[in-house]
């Protein structure tokens, strides 16, 4: 199954809706950026004085005592006390619209087709369902480590042979988005994704 540069008049052949100029930077932006902060957990929580454990009884009396006036063991300044601005449990996420992630998916894909990072085959498989076959099938068709692999659909076989290969991602074409074009140093697309990358690109 050798492997073709995809180039732009034969991305448009293929009726992939490609960006002109710096269209689509910003929402390629502000999508990567909404990924990211949505994979982010956001549930480091620190306690502050009113949260941690312990008696609101005053330690000593205010004057004649030669220490320092203290009201509370739960001050943070004393240790067992609370936490003063610590991390707070939030939630990171972001929201982008439909057209926001279309216009950021076309605008990664263009730019990794102008680096002539987007090779097109075939099909993709490794029908004995081994690493080393896998390895082997990848090394064949990337010149690069670092490979996504973008089909339509892969069969069982295909996907347990690259399960344990660093660096090399199987995904369909209903699921890859603008992050994962541009995590990638190669993209190998197969015939049948390209049609399904045309209607998300549309």
């Amino acid at each position: 199954m050798p492997a073709t540069v995809l180039s732009p008049e034969g991305a448009r052949q293929a009726s992939l809706n490609l960006t002109e100029g710096h269209q689509g930077k910003q929402a390629l932006n502000d999508v990567v950026v909404a990924y990211r902060a949505n994979r982010r957990q956001g549930n480091a929580h620190t306690k502050n004085r009113s949260e941690v454990s312990g008696s609101g009884k005053k330690l000593w009396k205010q004057k004649g005592t030669g220490n320092a006036r203290m009201g509370s063991k739960r001050s943070p300044i004393w240790s067992g006390g609370g936490v003063v601005f610590g991390p707070r449990s939030r939630d990171w996420s972001k929201t982008t619209t439909k057209n926001v992630r279309k216009l950021a998916l076309r605008a990664a894909l263009t730019a990794r087709i102008n680096d002539g990072a987007v090779l097109t085959v075939d099909s993709f498989s490794v029908a004995d369902g081994k690493t080393k076959s896998f390895v082997a099938t990848i090394g064949g068709l990337a010149t690069q480590n670092k490979v996504l692999v973008v089909g339509q659909a892969f069969d069982e076989p295909t996907f347990r042979s690259g399960r344990n290969v660093q660096n090399v991602q199987l995904i369909s074409a209903d699921e890859v988005n603008a992050e994962h074009l541009l995590n990638y140093a190669q993209v190998i697309v197969t015939a049948d994704a390209l049609p399904t990358l045309a209607r998300r690109t549309a």
